[in-house]
């Protein structure tokens, strides 16, 4: 028996469907993602800690679910949005349904509204609060209770997902994706190298140490608002910065670590540590319309004038206007040119702004973990 859903904007826009995931009712930022695949990984990606996503493949759910691709312990996002869910899944690698899946993660999904309506909306008047419930079907009442929920700018959502505790990583890539690491080095990534690199998770996917882990490193995970003294501590060769949700700018006690940290340990940044990175060393951060969500996101290298195709997920960007003498621009965004990678020009620290660890995704951007690898083999070597 199919339950009625509906999604209502803070713009007074309504859309009615049905539910197909848990019944209640949540708040959070509606966005959309143009992934055609990885549904499971965006799903359990820290990163979509509150808000709404649309996906904008059509179908949904048809190589159900299983427990080797997730990128975190369980779904962090608010709520998911598909045209169509499908009840038919088929894949060796498959352990269940989606609709379950949700279910057993209490995530509210809808499902029968016209995704692409609700795309272009986004498009044209930005990313947006919404509700998204099965228990109140009142048009106003949930306009009204989308206009008065929670946004992302100032909020701290980090804490919400980051680890609670130093751990020890030692989970490695799937198959797949191991040889296809290996394939693009020439050789066997897993020769120990002895290195190690502390690893501060704001919401980390876990593909990122996973990756660390296949080179031989020694990888420990910490918690975002580790000090610097702490990490020093550990005697890291490197410190990787990690993805994470929401507004950078009020997480000043990171920029605070990072500032300590660069000149005294490589860094790497991917996402929100791409914009710590820059916050840390003077830069500033805006908010974009409706952000860069997907798996087809074109980037340029501007140092060798490639362009890779990389998996994104962001809703706010460092302001090129603002970068400090010390950063110089190494990638750009091709659809809108916005900054897409920075490294310091004195110092081991660089960072992106999209994904080389995406699983499901393009493997175009592989190559940074490559950069990383040898300066922490460099660093190890020179202990």
């Amino acid at each position: 028996m199919s339950v009625t859903a509906k999604l209502a904007l803070e713009d007074g826009t309504v859309y009615t469907g049905e539910g197909f995931g848990a019944e209640g009712e949540i708040s959070g930022e509606v966005v959309f993602n143009t992934s055609m695949t990885g549904y499971q990984e965006i799903l359990t990606d820290p990163s979509y800690r509150g808000q709404i996503v649309t996906m904008t493949y059509p179908e949904i759910g048809n190589y159900g679910v299983n427990s080797i691709d997730v990128e975190h312990e369980k779904p962090s996002l608010s709520g998911f949005i598909v045209r169509e869910d499908s009840r038919v899944f088929s894949n060796y690698r498959a352990e269940g349904d989606l609709s379950s899946y949700l279910k057993q993660n209490n995530i509210v999904a809808l499902s029968g509204i016209d995704t692409r309506a609700l795309v272009r909306r986004i498009r044209q008047q930005g990313a947006m609060r919404g509700i998204l419930s099965t228990t109140d079907l009142d048009d106003a009442s949930l306009v009204e209770k989308a206009k008065n929920s929670p946004g992302l700018v100032g909020r701290d959502l980090v804490q919400e997902v980051m680890s609670k505790s130093v751990v020890k990583w030692d989970h490695k890539l799937d198959d797949w994706t191991a040889a296809e690491v290996d394939r693009l080095r020439g050789e066997s990534a897993q020769a120990a190298n002895g290195a190690h690199v502390v690893c501060m998770d704001f919401g980390m996917k876990w593909n990122i140490p996973r990756h660390f882990a296949y080179r031989g490193n020694q990888v420990t995970v910490v918690p975002g608002n580790t000090s610097a003294d702490e990490i020093l501590a550990l005697q890291p060769d490197g410190v990787f910065l990690s993805n994470g949700p929401g507004d950078p700018e009020p997480l000043t006690y990171a920029q605070e670590t990072i500032r300590a940290l660069v000149g005294k340990k490589p860094v790497f940044g991917i996402c929100l540590g791409h914009q710590l990175l820059s916050l840390a060393l003077g830069a500033k951060t805006y908010k974009l319309k409706f952000g860069h969500r997907g798996a087809n996101q074109p980037v340029i290298d501007l140092e060798t004038g490639k362009v890779e195709i990389t998996t994104q997920n962001h809703g706010f960007a460092v302001e090129e206007e603002t970068l400090p003498d010390c950063l110089e621009i190494t990638h750009r965004n091709l659809n809108d040119n916005t900054v897409a990678g920075v490294r310091h020009k004195d110092a081991v620290a660089f960072g992106v702004q999209h994904h080389p660890e995406a699983s499901s995704g393009p493997h175009d951007s592989h190559y940074l973990f490559e950069r990383f690898q040898d300066v922490l083999t460099g660093a190890a070597a020179g202990r």
